[in-house]
C-alpha cells in the first residue's frame, strides 16, 4: 500500500458529528493529517446510528479511521483552554454543530481567525448564514426535500429519496476540497482563510441543470424512475430470470446498432416514432413496449452478451449482495476497536495504489496523550 502522505504534519481539530464534517476529515486523514476529533462524553451520535459492524455503527467506521478520539466540554473552561492551546499549533479548525453554538462557546471563526492568522477555519452548516433557514435543523432527507432534488428523484407516483446521504456527502467533499485549496494559497501567502459550506449548497450545486432546464423551458425534468426524461431508450427492463438490464442509446449510430445487433430489427432505426431521440422521447411507450418484449425472452447472460456485442452501454440494477462481490469493487481493511472491518476502499488511487487507513477510535482513545501534549507550559 502506498505511503504519499502530503498532509502529514498538519494539525486538524474537529468539533464534528454525524457525516458532512467527518466525510471532509476523514479524507483529511487519509493523507496524513493528524485529526483530532472532540467527542462528547456520550460521542458523536453517528456512533449509535446502529451496530452492523461487529457492534459498530456503519457510518461511524466509515468515516472515523485514522482519526484521535478526545473527549471535552466546550463549554468547561479547563477544556476550552486545552482546545485552544491545540488550536494555536493547529492548521484546520473544522466545525458542524448547531448553529451558533460553537460561536457561543468562544470558538467562532471571527474570533479564531483574528486570534489565528494561519488557521483555515470550516463552518459545515444546514443552510448556511444570514437567511431564514439559517437558524433551522437541516439533516440529509429534509435537504434532498427542500433542495428540489427529491422533487426530481423517484417515480411518477411520487418523490423519492436518493438511497446513501448524498447532500452530507457532497458537503463533505465541497469542504474537503476548499480546505486543500485553502492550504496551498497560504503556502503561498502565509495567511488563512474562513470557508463555509452548506448541506443545501451543495445539494443546489448539484441541482444546476434541472434547474437551468426548468427556467429556460418553464418545465422541470419528469420523475421516471430508472429511465431519462430526455433520451430513449435510457431504462432499465426485465431479463428472463429476473434481472433487470439498463440500456443507454447516446446517438443514432448506436441506435442503429442496437436495433440491429439486439433487436434484430435494423429497418426499425428508421421507422416512424423511432428515428430521432426527439421521437423517441415522445413516443417513449412503444419504444419500450419493443425493447422490453425482446430483453424479457433473454437471461442476463445473453442478455449481455448480445449488448456487448452491438456496444450498447449496459449495466444490471444489481442488489447490495451483487455489490459485495462486484469484480470491480476494491476493498481495503480498517482497524476498528472491535477488529478489523472490510470496508470499501477511498476511490482515489495513488501511484496504483490504495493508501493504508488508520484505525477507527474508541471514545476518548487518545484523550490522556492529547491532555498532556497540549497542557500548559508544554
Amino acid at each position: 500500500m502506498s505511503q504519499n502522505l502530503p498532509l502529514r504534519g498538519l494539525t486538524v481539530l474537529a468539533l464534528e458529528q454525524a457525516v458532512a464534517a467527518p466525510y471532509c476529515t476523514s479524507r483529511l486523514a487519509d493523507a496524513g493529517a493528524r485529526v483530532i476529533k472532540i467527542e462528547r462524553l456520550e460521542g458523536d451520535f453517528a456512533r449509535g446510528y446502529d451496530a452492523a459492524v461487529d457492534g459498530l455503527a456503519s457510518y461511524f467506521v466509515w468515516l472515523n479511521r485514522g482519526k484521535e478520539s478526545l473527549v471535552a466540554d466546550i463549554k468547561d473552561p479547563a477544556d476550552a483552554r486545552l482546545l485552544h492551546a491545540i488550536l494555536a499549533r493547529a492548521d484546520v479548525f473544522v466545525q458542524n454543530l448547531a448553529p451558533g453554538a460553537a460561536a457561543r462557546a468562544g470558538f467562532g471563526s471571527a474570533e479564531l481567525r483574528a486570534r489565528y492568522p494561519r488557521l483555515i477555519t470550516v463552518d459545515i452548516s444546514g443552510y448556511g448564514a444570514g437567511n431564514p433557514y439559517s437558524d433551522m435543523k437541516a439533516y440529509d432527507l429534509l435537504v434532498q426535500a427542500e433542495s428540489g432534488l427529491a422533487g426530481i428523484t423517484g417515480h411518477p407516483a411520487g418523490p423519492g429519496r436518493v438511497g446513501v446521504s448524498v447532500c452530507d456527502v457532497a458537503c463533505g467533499m465541497d469542504a474537503h476540497a476548499a480546505v486543500l485549496e485553502a492550504l496551498i494559497a497560504r503556502g503561498i501567502s502565509g495567511q488563512g482563510c474562513a470557508l463555509e459550506v452548506s448541506l443545501f449548497s451543495a445539494a443546489a450545486d448539484w441541482m444546476n441543470v434541472p434547474l437551468l432546464y426548468f427556467e429556460g423551458t418553464g418545465q422541470a425534468p419528469q420523475r421516471v424512475g430508472l429511465a431519462h426524461p430526455s433520451i430513449c431508450p435510457y431504462g432499465a427492463f426485465p431479463t428472463a430470470d429476473g434481472s433487470l438490464v439498463l440500456i443507454s442509446i447516446q446517438n443514432e449510430r448506436e441506435w442503429a446498432r442496437f436495433c440491429a445487433g439486439v433487436l434484430g430489427e435494423p429497418d426499425l432505426a428508421r421507422a416512424e416514432g423511432f428515428a430521432s431521440n426527439n421521437a423517441r422521447v415522445a413516443n417513449r411507450a412503444a419504444v419500450d413496449l419493443r425493447i422490453g418484449a425482446e430483453l424479457v425472452r433473454l437471461s442476463r447472460d445473453a442478455a449481455a452478451a448480445r449488448l456487448e456485442a452491438a456496444g450498447t452501454a449496459y449495466g444490471f440494477v444489481n442488489t447490495l449482495a451483487d455489490l459485495a462481490t462486484h469484480p470491480a469493487l476494491i476493498r481495503t481493511e480498517v482497524g476498528t476497536p472491535a477488529g478489523s472491518a472490510r470496508i470499501v476502499a477511498p476511490p482515489v488511487l495513488v501511484d496504483g495504489q490504495i493508501r493504508a487507513l488508520g484505525p477507527v477510535p474508541a471514545i476518548d482513545a487518545h484523550g490522556a496523550r492529547i491532555r498532556a501534549e497540549f497542557a500548559p507550559g508544554t
